[in-house]
């Protein structure tokens, strides 16, 4: 694997053992757009759904963007996405440092 490829998919995929299994680590992600108000409003959505697109990270990421290009105000949704933005980083760091670790250490 080329350094460049390592080192972008280490925060998220430091625990595959190869390029294949590194990719699969993202297959959850690349559907949350799609469970989301990305494309439709949550008020569409049958209530479990819309419980879910309510409470995840995209949605609250995608409202404040439209928002803030719209001209609209925001209110506390951004506080929201960026709250999730900062606990993935996080959390992304720190399994990537603990498990860089465990291999190297």
């Amino acid at each position: 694997m080329s350094p460049t490829r390592h080192t972008a998919c280490s925060w998220t995929c430091e625990g595959a053992r190869s390029l294949d299994g590194a990719t699969a680590f993202s297959y959850p992600l690349i559907f949350l757009p799609f469970l989301s108000s990305a494309f439709v409003p949550t008020a569409t959505m049958p209530a479990p759904v819309r419980w879910f697109a309510e409470h995840q990270p995209v949605t609250s990421v995608v409202d404040s963007l439209r928002a803030l290009l719209a001209g609209d105000p925001v209110g506390g949704e951004i506080w929201v996405a960026l709250a999730w933005c900062v606990g993935a980083l996080v959390l992304a760091y720190t399994v990537a440092v603990v498990l860089f670790r465990r291999r190297v250490g």
